[in-house]
């Protein structure tokens, strides 16, 4: 009996160009699709993902999916599959779960953080993990800006180009700016989000910060509903795919 197992898939996307599997690159799904591949003997099996992370983003818990004959417990999956991994994925969880569950259709909910790094000098420790911005900035107008993409709106402004989606509308629960020593951390969490999304909105944000653009700016920026509006797009090694939340976790959480 052939059923659905549902993943949740840590990476660090430094050695990375990205998710999605693509000739002569190192993708976080060839790799998953090559460990799984050894488990099943040489059969194939399809891994599908929550969304596609771009070269050197990272995710804390990307939702993944695919179909398996064999009948291994579920809590035995995230040890067989790390087994045949490299050090730099891992799957944290495991569940089986209903035959038409899909990670990417069936997501309600995705939270992404962005880490800038605002010293004057460089840490090279963390140089893949966080985007250096060794600039005097106003924190209190950037929050004052992150506040307009909250709600509702079309965020054609907002999005790359080269993207095939039609529905520029994304729903913005949460937009916030958060000081921990000497990093800035942006939250971003909504009901989905276009190509290139959060990073233009941060790359934005920052230039309301350098004095660039003011924070009520941002309303006309929206409204332009196009790309020129916007700032330009920060580098994808600051941003992580942080939560990706469904139906089900929404009731267990109403719950508790």
């Amino acid at each position: 009996m052939v059923q659905r197992v549902k993943a949740i898939v840590s990476y660090d996307g430094t050695l990375f160009s990205g998710w999605q599997k693509q000739p002569n690159k190192r993708t976080v799904q060839t790799e998953l699709e090559k460990a799984l591949r050894s488990i099943h003997k040489g059969e194939d099996v399809r891994v599908t993902a929550s969304g596609r992370t771009d070269a050197s983003v990272h995710a804390i818990a990307q939702t993944v999916h695919f179909d398996t004959p064999l009948a291994i417990p579920e809590d035995k999956w995230p040890k067989a599959i790390n087994s045949k991994l490299p050090d730099d994925v891992q799957v944290k969880r495991a569940v089986y779960a209903h035959a038409d569950f899909h990670a990417r259709f069936d997501a309600v909910e995705k939270e992404y953080h962005y880490r800038v790094l605002t010293s004057r000098t460089k840490d090279i420790f963390r140089r893949n993990y966080v985007f250096f911005y060794p600039y005097p900035i106003d924190v209190k107008k950037m929050k004052e800006a992150a506040a307009y993409l909250k709600g509702t709106h079309n965020f054609s402004s907002f999005c790359a180009s080269g993207t095939d989606v039609v529905d520029m509308v994304r729903t913005i629960y949460r937009a916030e700016i958060m000081e921990k020593n000497d990093e800035l951390h942006f939250i971003f969490r909504g009901n989905g989000f276009l190509y290139n999304m959060v990073r233009i909105m941060v790359g934005t944000l920052l230039e309301v910060g350098k004095g660039r653009r003011e924070a009520e700016d941002m309303s006309a920026i929206i409204a332009a509903k196009k790309r020129s509006a916007a700032g330009k797009t920060a580098p994808g090694h600051g941003l992580y795919l942080w939560e990706v939340c469904y139906e089900e976790d929404k009731k267990q959480r109403h719950q508790v």
